[in-house]
């Protein structure tokens, strides 16, 4: 099999299945044109941050809810006063920012202290996000959401599910190459995340991002604008 052979082998799987559309019309009609909003998640590693940058070259406003939490979580973020109540000074860096390190250990350790971190950051994560989804006015609007999930009020309020996929060794490998991070503290992180086919599960459309060139996933992504859109940008 060509790799030319493997890209279109990708393409069809990433094909957009029949969804949910609270608009109404058929999700292949002109109905599709009032989706307003996608829910991108995938797992770490996944490639989920090339992908929503590319439907930001498609004309969508990305709203990243992982930099909405760096920001809350900066010197002078707005969390930082609660998680310093919760967890002690020792949970802040000498800048004043969260340590990421030492809260990753408190998490891996502590189910308790990963429920209470998220209590603290997900209603402030939301608020924001909120907010900058309604400045985006009428566009399509693609909310990067790490830990959706089935449960999640994202998988609700979306119109369109997509998940980034890709095998374990791959996301390994990548992280491993960009951050530095050990092996077994990769896959840490990994065994906390949602599992891969519990997000495939709520998928509407699944880009299956191994092997792939940038110009594959490109088009990949390419192929799910104009299945949902119909090349609609803005």
């Amino acid at each position: 099999m060509t790799a030319h052979d493997d890209a279109a082998r990708d393409e069809r799987r990433a094909a957009p299945k029949p969804a949910r559309d609270p608009l109404g019309g058929s999700p292949n009609g002109p109905g599709r044109r009032g989706v307003k909003t996608i829910g991108l998640t995938g797992g770490i590693g996944s490639g989920k941050s090339t992908v929503s940058q590319l439907l930001v070259g498609h004309g969508a406003t990305l709203v990243d809810t992982d930099a909405i939490a760096h920001g809350l979580t900066a010197p002078g973020g707005a969390a930082m006063p609660a998680l310093r109540a919760r967890f002690g000074d020792d949970v802040a860096d000498a800048s004043g920012a969260l340590d990421r390190s030492r809260m990753r250990s408190l998490v891996f350790s502590d189910p308790d202290a990963k429920r209470a971190l998220e209590a603290i950051l997900h209603p402030m994560i939301g608020a924001e996000a909120q907010r900058q989804a309604a400045a985006a006015g009428d566009g399509v609007v693609v909310f990067d959401v790490p830990l959706l999930n089935a449960t999640s009020h994202w998988r609700h309020g979306c119109d369109r599910i997509l998940v980034v996929d890709c095998s374990t060794e791959t996301q390994v490998q990548r992280v491993m190459a960009r951050s530095g991070w050990a092996e077994a503290e990769v896959r840490r992180v990994i065994g906390l995340q949602l599992g891969r086919a519990q997000r495939r599960t709520i998928a509407d459309a699944v880009v299956h991002n191994d092997g792939l060139s940038p110009a594959q996933l490109a088009a990949v992504v390419g192929r799910l604008w104009h299945g949902w859109f119909g090349g609609a940008t803005g």
